[in-house]
C-alpha cells in the first residue's frame, strides 16, 4: 500500500485539532511557517492541506489576513429520487420547503443550440443537431445553492406547447410532466455523480472558493421506449449541500 501523500496527512492533523477544540470557529490558524516547523514539513505541503480543507469548509481563507476555522454550516438536503417529482410543482421546491427555505430559480434558455459531442452522446442523437439548453441557478431563501444545465433534443418538443422548459402553460413543472404533456412517459433516468473542484465561473455563481470541492452529476432521463429525453450537468457544492439518494423498492 501506497504511503498517504504529505499533505494529506497534514490534513488529517489539522482536522484533528480542530475536533479537539484547540482552535475553534473563527480562530486564526498560526502561520504555515510556523505550522510546517511544528509538523516538520515545507510550507507547500502546508498550503496544499489547507487548500484542501478550505474546499471542504473546514476552513476558511481571508485575502491579507490569513486562515481561519470556519463557522459550521447546516447543509441543505437535497434528495435524489424519481419518485419525487411533484404533480404540479418541482421536487426541489419540495426539499426546500421541507427544511424551512423558499426554493426558487432563475433560468436562461436557448432554443436550437448545436450538440457538443459529449451531449449528443448522452441523448444519442448527431453531433451538431439542434438541442434546447437551458441553464439553471437554484436558489434556497435567495441564495444560490445549486447549478444545472439541461439538454434537449429540438426535434423532440418543436412546435409543441413544451418546447420551452421555463415559458408556456406548462412551465417549471420538471421533464417528466412536460414529456407527458406530449404523450411521452419518462420511464427512468440514470445518475452519474463524482466529486471535483469547482471552476472559477461555478465559485462565483455559487459563491464558494475556486477549487472548492462540489459534487457534479450527469443525470439523463429516458423515455419507456428507451430513447434519452434530456440530459442535464447538476453542479452542488459538497460546503452547503448534502445529497441523499431515495431508491423506491418494487413490491
Amino acid at each position: 500500500m501506497s504511503e498517504q501523500p504529505p499533505y494529506l496527512r497534514i490534513a488529517d492533523e489539522l482536522r484533528r485539532r480542530i475536533a479537539e477544540h484547540e482552535w475553534t470557529p473563527g480562530d486564526r490558524l498560526p502561520s504555515r511557517a510556523q505550522i510546517a516547523q511544528e509538523c516538520g514539513v515545507g510550507e507547500n505541503v502546508i498550503r496544499r492541506a489547507q487548500e484542501l480543507l478550505i474546499s471542504q469548509g473546514v476552513l476558511e481563507g481571508r485575502a491579507g489576513s490569513g486562515t481561519y476555522v470556519a463557522a459550521p454550516r447546516l447543509r441543505v438536503r437535497m434528495v435524489r429520487s424519481s419518485a419525487r417529482e411533484q404533480p404540479d410543482d418541482s421536487p426541489f421546491r419540495a426539499d426546500m420547503k421541507a427544511v424551512g427555505k423558499l426554493g426558487d430559480w432563475e433560468s436562461r434558455t436557448e432554443a436550437k443550440v448545436p450538440a457538443p459531442a459529449e451531449i449528443a452522446s448522452r441523448l444519442g442523437i448527431g453531433e451538431g443537431d439542434l438541442c434546447v439548453r437551458t441553464v439553471y441557478e437554484f436558489l434556497a431563501d435567495g441564495k444560490p445553492v445549486q447549478l444545472s444545465t439541461s439538454w434537449e433534443p429540438y426535434d423532440l418538443t418543436a412546435g409543441t406547447v413544451v418546447v420551452l422548459p421555463e415559458g408556456g402553460p406548462h412551465a417549471g413543472v420538471g421533464v417528466v410532466n412536460r414529456m407527458a404533456e406530449i404523450g411521452i412517459t419518462v420511464s427512468h433516468a440514470v445518475e452519474q455523480p463524482e466529486p471535483r473542484q469547482a471552476n472559477a465561473e461555478e465559485a462565483s455563481l455559487l459563491g464558494i472558493q475556486k477549487a472548492s470541492l462540489i459534487t457534479h452529476i450527469r443525470r439523463t432521463y429516458y423515455s419507456d421506449q428507451g430513447r434519452p429525453v434530456e440530459t442535464a450537468d447538476i453542479v452542488v457544492p459538497a460546503a452547503l449541500c448534502e445529497i441523499v439518494y431515495e431508491i423506491p423498492i418494487a413490491r
